[in-house]
């Protein structure tokens, strides 16, 4: 039985708590999919796919146009995945690797994501490893298939 440091609040929690970890996966989701259009399009002030395939062979990715994309499209789609819930491990997992990659080129900069430090990035990776081995859950698309890949 849980404790509360306020018991008034025990139906509150009690009532809200199946909608947690979608409203986690879908705000993930809606991170990343501003990040992707931003490499791809050039949306939210991206730089758009020409420059981010320069900033990527910059920074030793080549080809960066294949890298270029493969990132977007793993916030972008992976993004939209995550949002509605389908194939939701498969889109974890791409966004684990893409975070592992991220942590270690960002921790060069130190940890502080004002310095641009691997600070976010961790986060994301943390939140993807979650939806990575719970899958989809309650409000998914998975679910309503009842199949998790």
């Amino acid at each position: 039985m849980n404790r509360y440091y306020v018991p008034a609040l025990g139906g509150l929690y009690a009532s809200l708590d199946r909608y947690m970890l979608p409203m986690l996966r879908i705000v993930l989701g809606v991170i990343l999919i501003p990040h992707g259009c931003q490499k791809l399009f050039g949306w939210f002030g991206g730089a758009g796919f020409t420059r981010f395939t320069q900033i990527f062979e910059g920074i030793g990715y080549k080809p960066g146009w294949f890298w270029v994309t493969l990132v977007a499209l793993t916030e972008l789609v992976g993004g939209l995945m995550l949002v509605f819930g389908v194939f939701t491990r498969f889109a974890a997992l791409a966004v684990v690797i893409f975070m592992i990659n991220a942590v270690w080129v960002t921790s060069a900069k130190g940890f502080f994501w004002t310095a641009g430090g691997s600070e976010f990035s961790i986060l994301l990776l943390a939140v993807a490893l979650v939806f990575m081995i719970r899958g989809g859950g309650e409000c998914s698309i998975d679910q309503r298939m009842s199949k998790e890949l």
